[in-house]
C-alpha cells in the first residue's frame, strides 16, 4: 500500500464502503508485488459499477472499458494478438454471469491464459439493485419488490464444469488475502477465476459485512486441503473435491483457492502446437507497412495451413 502514495489517487464515483475499493486496492497491489511492468499490464471491463475500475486504478496500466457482456471476448483478441501482456479482467456477477455467461463457459474450453476477477454481489448495483444471477431464489433485496425467482448460477461450479484451470474465492473486504488470491491468479498459466463476495451497501441489504463476517472461513485454514494437481491421475479427484466444495453456502463459506491445474496446456500453446510461426508472428510483433506499402509477412503461416490432395 505504501507503494501506492507515489501515484495520484483518482477521483471515484462508487457509494460509500462498496466492495469495489477492497478489489481495486488488491488489485493493485497485487501488480506491483509482482513486480510486472505496468506498460505490459492490460485491464478490461464491461459494464456496470465494475465496469468503471480501468479508470480508477492509480497505477499506469492500460485499460479498456468494453460492451456489456463483451470483456472476455475483447480481453481474448487482446491477448491473442499480443500474448506478452498480462490481460486482467473485471466484471460483475451479472456483466459476466448474466450478458456475458456464453463467453464466460466458451472461454474456459480454450484455457486462455487472462485472470477474470468477478465482482460478485448479487445486485445490479449500477441499475439500481435488480437480482443477478447470482442472487438466490426465495431472496428479497431492498429494491425487489418480492422475492427472487430464479436459481442462481454458481460460479466456481460453472468455472470448474466450462474448464478453468484455476478457480479462487476471495472476499473484498479482507484486501490482503484477496491481493494473494489475484497475485497467484496471475502467476497462473492458464485461465484463472478469482470470483469475489462483493458486500453492496446500497441494494443488497441481506449480504452485508456483518452477514459474510460471521460465516466467511479460509480454505487454507482446513487441514489436508490441497487444491493443486501435481499429476494428471490426480485431477478427476481434486476436480470433485473442488465442485463439492464449492457447493458449501450458509452458516460457513470458505474463500481461498478451490482448484488449480497447470498440467493442461493454455490456447497460446495449443495455437503454437498448430501454427510454430505463431511465436514469431502474432499479430501485434509484424509490420504493418514499410514506407506507406503494405508489408504482410504471412508466407509462413500460409505453409503451415496449406492441405495438399
Amino acid at each position: 500500500m505504501e507503494a501506492l502514495k507515489q501515484f495520484k489517487p483518482e477521483w471515484s464515483d462508487w457509494c460509500p464502503g462498496c466492495g469495489n475499493f477492497g478489489i481495486i486496492n488488491a488489485e493493485q497491489q497485487a501488480i506491483m508485488e509482482l513486480g510486472l511492468n505496468s506498460e505490459r499490464v492490460v485491464i478490461v471491463s464491461g459494464i456496470g459499477c465494475s465496469g468503471k475500475l480501468p479508470h480508477f486504478m492509480r497505477i499506469p496500466v492500460s485499460g479498456v472499458h468494453t460492451l456489456h457482456g463483451r470483456a472476455l471476448a475483447f480481453a481474448t483478441g487482446i491477448k491473442l494478438s499480443n500474448p506478452s501482456l498480462e490481460v486482467i479482467v473485471n466484471g460483475g456477477d451479472g456483466d459476466l454471469l448474466g450478458i456475458g455467461v456464453g463467453h464466460f463457459v466458451s472461454i474456459g474450453r480454450r484455457n486462455t491464459d487472462i485472470t477474470v476477477i468477478v465482482h460478485d454481489n448479487g445486485v445490479y448495483g449500477l441499475t439500481k439493485g435488480q437480482a443477478s444471477p447470482t442472487l438466490l431464489r426465495g431472496i428479497k433485496t431492498k429494491s425487489l419488490p418480492k422475492p427472487n425467482i430464479n436459481d442462481a448460477i454458481n460460479p466456481l461450479f460453472l468455472a470448474l464444469s466450462a474448464g478453468y484451470t484455476f478457480v479462487a474465492r476471495g472476499y473484498a473486504y479482507d484486501v490482503k488475502h484477496l491481493k494473494e488470491l489475484i497475485k497467484r491468479a496471475i502467476k497462473h498459466k492458464g485461465l484463472a477465476l478469482v470470483d469475489v463476495l462483493q458486500p453492496c451497501p446500497t441494494y443488497n441489504d441481506i449480504n452485508t459485512k456483518e452477514w459474510y463476517d460471521k460465516r466467511i472461513y479460509k480454505l487454507d485454514n482446513d487441514t489436508g486441503w490441497d487444491p493443486v494437481v501435481k499429476a494428471e491421475s490426480e485431477t478427476k479427484d481434486k476436480l470433485k473435491k473442488a465442485i463439492d466444495k464449492s457447493f458449501e453456502w450458509g452458516d460457513r463459506i470458505p474463500i481461498g483457492v478451490f482448484y488449480e491445474n497447470e498440467l493442461i496446456p493454455s490456447f497460446e500453446e495449443r495455437i503454437k502446437q498448430n501454427s510454430p510461426s505463431y511465436s514469431q508472428y502474432y499479430p501485434a510483433a509484424q509490420q504493418i507497412e514499410i514506407d506507406r506499402k503494405p508489408n504482410t509477412l504471412v508466407e509462413d503461416i500460409l505453409k503451415e495451413k496449406r492441405v495438399e490432395y
